[in-house]
């Protein structure tokens, strides 16, 4: 498994396991069962309430917890300094573990005081409990503000990627600052399977289209992928789009297909950036 790793100490495998919307004992196996396949990354969050199973698996996994990179986040509506390391507290409780390999920023909001908040997010870093930090939904200028002129050290960054929906300006700004962008719902809520180029390039290779689209993003220098997968059938097929070989007309056909389908935008996301 290829792993990112930076200035920051961060070192993410590429290929993880997103665990929305999975809850419970479903989750618990699934996260477990990931791990004996041979996944060393799980994503949750507070908001997913998950938190909890994916502890149960790593306090049932026979993978060492230092082998497990575990990222999780903190909502938007506790981002205050006090509301957001009570959060922290929680995510470590959940997760039986005394760190977090990546804590981030879930959302940005609205009337808040950032500065604050990123001062708080960084104290987390500065006490070693979160190893590394981030955020995720941030539009370009914020990120910017974030990074470059309140100094933030950012690890990462996590925004919705996918074949059809391009991230072009986002992912130079980390590649420049030598952060990681991991790509959430990486399949297009599972629509990737219907678009005729991707089905083509599939039938090609013997592959599948999920593959196809997985491997378009792990190809990427800097770019994770964290696909949700509950069945054993399909995480084993998310592992197998690391071998798949994409070649220069692939990529020329997936560059082509429309870059503006976003999937993901609730009422209380920010204004996505217009030139993608």
């Amino acid at each position: 498994m290829q792993t990112i790793v930076n200035r920051h100490n961060l070192n993410m495998p590429k290929l993880g396991l997103g665990t929305w919307p999975m809850l419970g004992d479903e989750c618990t196996r699934a996260v477990l069962q990931a791990l004996d396949v041979g996944y060393r990354h799980i994503d949750t969050a507070a908001a997913y309430n998950n938190e909890a199973a994916v502890g149960d698996a790593l306090a049932a996994t026979n993978v060492p917890r230092e082998q497990i990179h575990v990222t999780s986040k903190v909502w938007w509506d506790k981002l205050s300094p006090q509301d957001m390391r009570a959060s922290f507290d929680n995510t470590l409780k959940a997760l039986q573990s005394d760190y977090i390999d990546l804590f981030m920023i879930h959302w940005p909001t609205k009337d808040w005081d950032l500065a604050r908040t990123i001062d708080t997010l960084v104290s987390l870093k500065e006490s070693g409990r979160a190893r590394n930090i981030g955020v995720a939904n941030f539009p370009l200028p914020l990120l910017r503000e974030v990074v470059e002129t309140m100094g933030a050290p950012l690890s990462a960054i996590q925004v919705e990627y996918h074949v059809t929906l391009g991230q072009r300006d986002l992912l130079a700004f980390a590649r420049e600052h030598d952060m990681a962008l991991t790509a959430y719902s990486p399949l297009a809520r599972n629509k990737v399977s219907e678009i005729p180029e991707i089905k083509r390039i599939a039938e090609k290779h013997g592959v599948l289209p999920t593959q196809v689209a997985l491997k378009w993003l792990l190809d990427q220098p800097n770019v994770a992928a964290i696909p949700k997968a509950s069945s054993k059938t399909n995480q084993l097929a998310n592992l197998a789009s690391l071998d798949v070989n994409l070649d220069d007309d692939d990529r020329a056909t997936i560059a082509a297909l429309p870059k503006n389908q976003r999937m993901v935008s609730p009422e209380f996301a920010p204004q996505w950036d217009a030139a993608e």
